[in-house]
C-alpha cells in the first residue's frame, strides 16, 4: 500500500549519450555545406538533392568527418575498428526527408574507451566509453514561425539535415548531475581542444541525452531498480544537471507512492516547470530496421592513416594541465585555463622557449593577455603580439628593470607595433632606475628635509617605510622601488 514503502537508500547511475555536431567544411555524405559551420544561415539554404532524398542520388564519404571522430576516439582512450560499415537506421519524420538515417550500429568507428573525469574534491574517476559512432544529424523542426508567431502546425529547416554527428555513448559511471554535467563541460574542451567542433552549446553543437535509474533499497534491504529513462536534447550544462537531479527524484517518488518502478520511457525537459516529462516509451533497436547501407563501401584502417590521426592528437589537456602543475609549479587554475584551450597553450609554451619564468609569463597570459582579447573581441593569436615579446617582459620584471603593476601599456603598446619590449619600455618611460648612485641621492634628498614619517619610522612605526618609499620615488623618476627600500632600510639602520 502507498504510505508503506520507505526509501532507505538509493544509488544513481547515468549513462550518457552525447551527440557532437563536428565542424567540417561540408556535410556528412554530400558536399553541402555543413550547418555547424554556417549556423544562422537562411532556412533550408544548406540543401542538395542527397539532403534532400530525391530519387537516383548517392551519397558520398566525408573523410574529414571520419578522422575527426577518430581524433575523438583516440583522445577517449577508444579501441578504433580497422574495419568499419554504415547502416540505414529507418524511420519516418518530417526532417528527415529520405525517411532512414545512415548511422552505425554493430560496427562502429570506435569501441570501448575510458575517460578520467576530475571531480570536485581533487580526485579523478574513469567514466568508460561504450562506443562513439558516426552518422548524419537530422533537420530541425520548429513549432513557432520566426519571431516567436505561433502558427498552428510545424515548420522544417534541413540546414541542419546531413551535418556530421559523432555519438558518444558511455557506461552508467556517472552517480549525481553534478558529475553528468562536469562530464559534458571536459568533453566540450576536448572536442574544441582537438579543433574537430566548435562546441558551443546555443549553436546545437554538443547535444546530452542522460539515460538514468535508480537502484533504492527499502527498510526491509530489498533491491528495487527503476527502469532507465533517457531525456533528449539538452543543450546547456545546467539544465544537465537539473534534468538528471529532477528524474532522479521523480523516480523515487514513483515507487514510494505507487510502488511502480516505471517503464523504459524517454523524457523530455520543460523549462517553463523545471521538470521532466514523459514523451513515449522507448523503441528497441529492431523497431528501427537496422541494416548494411548499400551505396556506402566499408572503411578501413591501415597503421599509416592511424599513425597520422594519432600525431594530430598529441598531447591531451588533462595530460598537459598536469604537466604545467608537476613540472611548471603552476597553479590548478592557471594551468586548467592555459590547458584547456590548444592556441593558447601553444602560445604560451612558444613563450616559454626564451627561458623566461614559466609562472610569470602565466600570470602576463592570463591577465594582460586575457585582458586584451576580451577587449578586442579575439583570440590570443590575433593580437599581434609575438610569444617572445611576453618573454621580455617576463624578464624585465623579473630583472627588477619594470614594475610588474605597469607593464599594461606596453601590451597595448605591442598591438600596434613589434619591437624588442624593452625598447617599447624605454620608450614609454617605463625602465627603472636600478642605478644606485641616483637611488642613493634621492634618498639623501628625502632624509635632509627629515619629513614626520621619517620621525614615525626611527619611533618604531613600520608602516611609514611606505610613505619614505613613496616620497623617494616621487622625487627621481623612474626609480626601481624595490631598490629604494633595500637602500632606505640599510641607511636607516646605521
Amino acid at each position: 500500500m502507498a504510505g508503506e514503502r520507505v526509501c532507505k537508500s538509493y544509488k544513481v547511475l547515468v549513462g550518457l549519450e552525447v551527440h557532437v555536431q563536428l565542424a567540417t567544411r561540408t556535410k556528412m555524405f554530400t558536399s553541402a555545406p555543413n550547418g555547424a559551420t554556417h549556423f544562422g544561415a537562411e532556412p533550408n539554404s544548406l540543401v542538395d538533392e542527397v539532403v534532400l532524398g530525391l530519387p537516383g542520388t548517392l551519397p558520398v564519404l566525408n573523410k574529414a568527418a571520419v578522422e575527426y571522430a577518430m581524433m575523438v576516439g583516440i583522445a577517449l582512450g577508444c579501441r578504433i575498428a580497422r574495419h568499419t560499415k554504415w547502416d540505414r537506421k529507418s524511420y519516418y519524420y518530417p526532417d528527415l526527408p529520405k525517411n532512414y538515417q545512415i548511422s552505425q550500429y554493430d560496427l562502429p568507428l570506435c569501441g570501448e574507451g575510458a575517460f578520467e573525469l576530475m571531480l570536485k574534491d581533487g580526485t579523478t574517476r574513469s567514466v568508460r566509453i561504450r562506443r562513439a559512432h558516426l552518422e548524419e544529424d537530422a533537420g530541425k523542426l520548429l513549432h513557432e514561425a520566426p519571431g516567436g508567431y505561433h502558427i498552428g502546425w510545424s515548420i522544417v529547416d534541413l540546414n541542419r539535415a546531413g551535418t556530421p554527428l559523432l555519438e558518444i555513448v558511455t557506461e552508467p559511471d556517472l552517480y549525481a548531475g553534478e558529475e553528468v554535467a562536469a562530464f559534458g563541460q571536459e568533453l566540450q574542451r576536448l572536442v574544441q581542444f582537438l579543433g574537430v567542433s566548435e562546441g558551443q552549446m546555443q549553436m546545437g553543437h554538443m547535444r546530452f541525452e542522460p539515460n538514468i535509474n535508480v537502484h533504492i533499497t527499502d527498510a526491509d534491504g530489498k533491491l528495487h531498480k527503476t527502469a532507465i529513462t533517457e531525456v533528449k536534447n539538452l543543450n546547456s550544462f545546467s539544465v544537465l544537471q537539473k534534468a538528471v537531479d529532477h528524474e532522479v527524484q521523480r523516480q523515487i517518488n514513483e515507487w514510494v507512492e505507487t510502488g511502480s518502478l516505471g517503464r523504459k520511457s524517454t523524457y523530455g525537459w520543460d523549462d517553463a516547470l523545471q521538470a521532466t516529462f514523459h514523451q513515449r516509451d522507448k523503441e528497441e533497436a529492431h523497431d528501427y530496421r537496422y541494416f548494411p547501407d548499400p551505396d556506402l563501401v566499408p572503411v578501413d584502417v591501415d597503421d599509416a592513416w592511424m599513425t597520422e590521426i594519432k600525431g594530430r592528437v598529441g598531447e591531451l589537456p588533462a595530460a598537459r594541465r598536469q604537466r604545467y602543475i608537476d613540472a611548471l609549479g603552476l597553479a590548478h587554475a592557471d594551468a586548467a585555463t592555459l590547458a584547456g584551450d590548444r592556441a593558447t597553450g601553444d602560445y604560451y609554451e612558444h613563450a616559454l622557449r626564451s627561458g623566461a619564468d614559466p609562472r610569470r609569463v602565466a600570470n602576463l597570459v592570463l591577465s594582460h593577455g586575457r585582458r586584451l582579447c576580451n577587449e578586442r573581441a579575439c583570440a590570443l593569436g590575433d593580437l599581434g603580439i609575438l610569444p617572445e615579446r611576453v618573454a621580455e617582459i617576463a624578464k624585465l620584471i623579473d630583472a627588477n628593470q619594470v614594475a610588474a603593476s605597469s607593464v599594461g601599456p606596453i601590451f597595448d603598446k605591442l598591438t600596434e607595433e613589434d619591437a624588442p619590449a624593452a625598447d617599447v619600455a624605454k620608450a614609454l618611460g617605463l625602465m627603472q632606475v636600478s642605478d644606485t648612485g641616483a637611488i642613493d641621492a634621492a634618498i639623501d634628498a628625502m632624509i635632509a628635509t627629515n619629513p614626520r614619517p621619517l620621525h614615525d619610522y626611527k619611533a618604531g612605526k613600520q608602516a611609514a617605510m611606505g610613505a619614505l618609499v613613496g616620497m623617494v620615488m616621487k622625487s627621481g623618476k623612474g626609480l626601481n622601488p624595490k631598490m629604494v627600500q633595500e637602500r632606505l632600510r640599510e641607511k636607516l639602520a646605521t
